[in-house]
């Protein structure tokens, strides 16, 4: 904006021109993948309400404010699949206001059965409340915002006994499962409601396995077919050696 600035003359010059940025970490470093145990410590230590929540979060790779935003008429049960069309955001003085989610994250979101059947489950036991049937409310009866939820995490944390992660990491939890799955760039991107492969890439590219990994895999495959050999006596015959 400053450049297109100085080109169009709004102002005599860049003032942000040799400003150095600050380092910015590794994705791998900066990253915090919780442990599915931890996922499951902390589903079973919360309260009945929040289990959903987390799940959504887990399981959909939701981030918070959409995860808050999500109707009874968003899960389409019989297709398997959610859309995510809002978000909820902090308005000030504990109020909140629902906006479309971020740039190019509306989504359709594909879940597993037991996410389905989770859903229908806290509709049945749990309800949902209002015209617009929210899954979740706060305090006010209004979709539950950051600080709200900020709350309940670290009051589920305490109880599960775990260490302090955070909400947000059950994103990068999904994500790490798609990849581990197998799943490509473009797939965990929409998934992901990113509006750009590259930024997919930019935050998760060191899970993927590299060409080191996939070059060895094809050469074993490859051994395996042409000398008639399967995994496990390939392993036999390395124990043996050994």
């Amino acid at each position: 904006m400053l450049r297109a600035a100085a080109r169009d003359r709004l102002i005599a010059r860049d003032p942000s021109e040799g400003v150095k940025l600050p380092r910015i970490r590794r994705a791998q470093h900066a990253m915090q993948i919780p442990s599915p145990d931890a996922v499951s410590a902390a589903m079973s230590a919360a309260p009945d309400w929040f289990r959903l929540y987390i799940a959504l979060c887990a399981f959909a790779g939701l981030r918070l404010g959409e995860a808050s935003g999500m109707q009874l008429g968003d899960v389409q049960f019989l297709k398997r699949q959610m859309h995510v069309g809002r978000q909820v955001q902090r308005a000030g003085a504990g109020k909140i206001k629902v906006t479309p989610p971020k740039h190019g994250s509306e989504r359709d979101v594909f879940i597993a059965d037991e996410l389905v059947a989770m859903i229908a489950r806290h509709a049945e036991e749990i309800g949902v409340r209002g015209d617009e049937q929210w899954l979740f409310v706060g305090p006010f009866g209004d979709p539950p915002h950051q600080n709200t939820v900020g709350y309940w995490w670290h009051k589920t944390l305490a109880a599960a006994g775990l260490e302090s992660f955070r909400l947000h990491d059950l994103r990068h939890f999904y994500a790490s499962g798609l990849i581990a799955a197998g799943c490509d760039v473009v797939t965990v991107q929409r998934a992901l409601g990113h509006a750009k492969a590259t930024t997919t890439l930019n935050t998760y590219g060191h899970l993927w396995p590299t060409a080191e990994d996939r070059t060895r895999a094809a050469a074993a495959d490859l051994m395996a077919t042409s000398c008639g050999l399967s995994a496990d006596s390939e392993a036999r015959e390395a124990t043996t050696s050994a």
